[in-house]
């Protein structure tokens, strides 16, 4: 693979006006698709083989015309002190909003008045108006919610306080603000690593286009692949998160074979070859973890897995081509001022020509040009920090180890309390019409009205009626509607308003009350049921999707390092800080630790979709560390330097990227802890949390410390399985060869080493 890459780099690197060319015909070509292309939906939303599913799949057959997974809103009136709700006054403003909301979109599939539908409270000072759409929160137009706003203005001009809830003010989340955040942070980052505007702009310009290819083609396909709005977020985030990251590898590696001496195109060939192999590794990895969405078989999953993991194979090519492209436009640019003012010096030295003495002697400590193992004599000379780490841990592996574990162990105690759920409008800031609404109907009817249970009867009067019966006597039940039967008499629908909250675990235990004392006739939905059937799906997944991604990874990764204990490590590592960071999420979004620091007002469980989703995205982005920075060890290691040196040299090599792609991954996702929605909040701090543990305490203490005490027994590979999996060469030993580098190298691997470490 190797080779191949390198001829590809090299190939891009002189055609570089075509391959530009080529880029930017294809965003501009998924641009105008994405121009001209109907306006995405939110896509359908199913749950295939939950009761919840199949209830309103009855309900779409046997109330036509009913809606019954449509959006929501319950417009909330609270009289003035000393008034009530069926004042005179009071009565026609509400009245009045009735008629406004039933005129007020074409979208409107029912408006209850409450004063007729018994939604007054027992004190009078409450009332409410429920409305029905035909469409779900995300397929409602501006203009249906511009409508719904609109009348509860009107009406609280006249005196009343009028807050609105349901999921008819749901929008997507907005993400902008986030993104540019991690731009901004990423080229600081960027220009602080490698000290150079034009090695800094690279990796963004290509990550931009990269992104932009992608997202322009989901929008242009969704009308037609019923994609929706939401099946882009996850493809944005994870594109910009991984197409950074790879331009961040190869150009590094450029830089670093610009400095030993090779001339551009040599030096685009190499990068590719060697630093472009860990990246389509990386890459497939990512793939594996997105497209194993689909082992939760929910449709909406497994088509944002998909399309993101689409984004993630441009972000690939575009680091194997387009970099290089550029790189033939920037040439030596891509290095700092004094790097290129040291590489002439020492390139004049070479030639014979004039040079300051000065110049050529530090020159010659950084530059190699010929020199047997000069790139080691100038590390030995001025070790950079990932040197002088990689070397205090293998002095004290055991100590690293302990504390990494101990650590991480100490902050995944909390996940043993995982409760999981989907928020409800309880956990929106105070500031939000949503929550006034959620807690004046708390007020005035009980937290369960926040959340009503629609129960779908497959029966006759009589057997709707012995349901009814059966349900009231049910703890944890408020209230039971009388049954509503369709026109022919066959099916029945019941309203239950529980005693607690939606997102509570009494409610929860209510749910499934009901379907344990009613049979199978007997149907729980309704948006709470909805979301309790989706976390339970959600958890059943879990285990499955973990051992399809882990396993599949750990078989690509045996394939990459020609090892069965380094992928090992990879995958107990990787599980290690995923648990620590699901700690930290149910200490602070579960238990309300610091939660003030990080704006959390309402405490409750965990969303559901929380630990596969980290699982996902965290996995892609830890194996992307772990390829690129152990693909260097094992490069040296192969080359002939020893186990301890070979970790030393893929620190002094690869630490300081890895560390700059991990900050600007934490700063991506630390952005969108500021976000009014509690679930945003949660994956924000989620994910930076997750990469945080992963890149700086499991990458860069436990991994090294763990190599450091295998020794030569990591890179251990039986016999018969080193003969079945296939030979990629991931760290260019086959291309080495193909260039004549051995050449150059001592016969003796272990002669003139002067990095000797006592035990490796």
């Amino acid at each position: 693979m190797a080779t191949f890459l390198y001829k590809l780099g090299r190939f891009a690197f002189r055609r570089r006006h075509a391959v530009t060319l080529l880029w930017v015909a294809l965003l501009a070509l998924a641009g105008a698709g994405a121009a001209t292309a109907p306006a995405p939906t939110s896509g359908s939303f199913s749950m295939p083989g939950t009761e919840a599913q199949r209830a309103f799949d009855l309900l779409e057959e046997r109330f036509p015309g009913g809606s019954a997974d449509g959006a929501t809103a319950r417009v909330v009136f609270k009289a003035p002190d000393g008034q009530k709700m069926t004042d005179p006054a009071n009565k026609a403003r509400v009245d009045k909003a009735v008629a406004d909301l039933r005129a007020g979109s074409d979208q409107v599939a029912s408006v209850t008045d409450p004063y007729t539908a018994q939604a007054v409270s027992r004190d009078g000072a409450t009332a409410y108006i429920h409305v029905a759409y035909k469409a779900n929160g995300m397929e409602l137009t501006d203009a249906t919610r511009d409508a719904l706003t609109k009348t509860g203005e009107e009406a609280r001009d006249g005196g009343l306080t009028v807050e609105i809830g349901g999921d008819a003010l749901q929008a997507m989340p907005e993400t902008g603000t986030g993104e540019i955040i991690g731009v901004v942070v990423a080229g600081i980052v960027l220009v602080v690593t490698f000290g150079s505007l034009v090695a800094a702009g690279l990796p963004l310009l290509t990550a931009i286009v990269g992104v932009g290819i992608g997202v322009a083609s989901i929008t242009a396909l969704a009308s037609a692949l019923d994609l929706g709005t939401t099946t882009g977020t996850l493809a944005t985030m994870i594109g910009l998160a991984v197409g950074i990251d790879y331009a961040l590898f190869i150009v590094s590696r450029y830089r670093a074979e610009l400095a030993e001496g090779r001339d551009p195109e040599d030096a685009a060939g190499r990068a590719v070859g060697t630093a472009g192999s860990a990246v389509v590794f990386a890459g497939l990895t990512v793939v594996i973890a997105l497209v194993g969405l689909a082992v939760v078989n929910i449709p909406m999953l497994t088509k944002m897995g998909v399309a993101a993991a689409g984004t993630v194979a441009i972000a690939v090519l575009i680091a194997l081509t387009f970099i290089p492209a550029l790189l033939g436009y920037s040439g030596r640019r891509i290095l700092g001022r004094k790097a290129r003012k040291a590489l002439d010096g020492s390139r004049s030295d070479a030639d014979g020509t004039a040079a300051d003495p000065a110049d050529s002697e530090g020159a010659a400590k950084t530059v190699v040009l010929g020199k047997k193992d000069g790139d080691r004599e100038a590390a030995e000379a001025a070790p950079n920090g990932g040197t002088r780490w990689a070397r205090f841990v293998l002095r004290r592996p055991i100590a690293v180890l302990l504390v990494g574990v101990v650590g991480l162990g100490a902050l995944a105690v909390p996940a043993a309390s995982l409760e999981m759920g989907l928020p409800d409008d309880g956990a929106q800031p105070t500031s939000t019409t949503q929550r006034r609404a959620y807690d004046l109907l708390s007020e005035g009817f009980g937290p369960g009205s926040n959340g009503p249970l629609m129960v779908v009867v497959d029966g006759d009067r009589d057997a709707a009626a012995k349901a009814a019966g059966t349900i009231k006597k049910l703890e944890g039940v408020a209230a039971v509607t009388p049954p509503l039967p369709n026109k022919a008499g066959d099916t029945a629908m019941i309203t239950v308003v529980p005693k607690d909250r939606p997102s509570s675990t009494a409610t929860e235990d209510l749910v499934h009350d009901i379907r344990e004392r009613t049979g199978d006739d007997v149907l729980v939905t309704g948006q709470t049921a909805m979301n309790i059937d989706f976390s339970q799906k959600m958890n059943d997944a879990l285990l499955p999707y973990l051992a399809l991604v882990v396993g599949l990874a750990f078989l690509l990764l045996m394939v990459v390092f020609r090892s069965v204990l380094v992928p090992l490590k990879a995958a107990l590592g990787f599980l290690l800080s995923v648990v620590a960071a699901l700690g930290a999420v149910v200490a602070v979004f579960q238990w309300g630790w610091l939660g003030s620091v990080f704006g959390v007002e309402q405490t409750g469980p965990i969303m559901s979709m929380m630990p596969i989703f980290m699982v996902g995205v965290v996995f892609g982005l830890a194996m992307d560390y772990e390829v690129f920075l152990v693909t260097r060890m094992r490069e040296a290691y192969v080359h002939g330097e020893r186990p301890g040196e070979a970790i030393v040299t893929g620190f002094r090599h690869g630490a300081r990227v890895v560390t700059a792609a991990a900050v600007i991954m934490i700063a991506v996702f630390a952005g969108f802890i500021g976000a009014s929605e509690q679930m945003v909040k949660m994956i924000g701090f989620g994910l930076a949390a997750a990469v945080l543990f992963d890149a700086f305490v499991v990458r860069m203490a436990i991994v090294p410390a763990v190599l450091a005490l295998l020794g030569h027994k990591a890179w251990w590979l039986p016999r018969w399985l080193d003969r079945v999996l296939p030979n990629v060469d991931v760290e260019g030993e086959g291309l080495r060869k193909r260039l004549g580098d051995d050449a150059d190298r001592p016969a003796d691997p272990d002669a003139d080493r002067p990095n000797r470490l006592v035990g490796v």
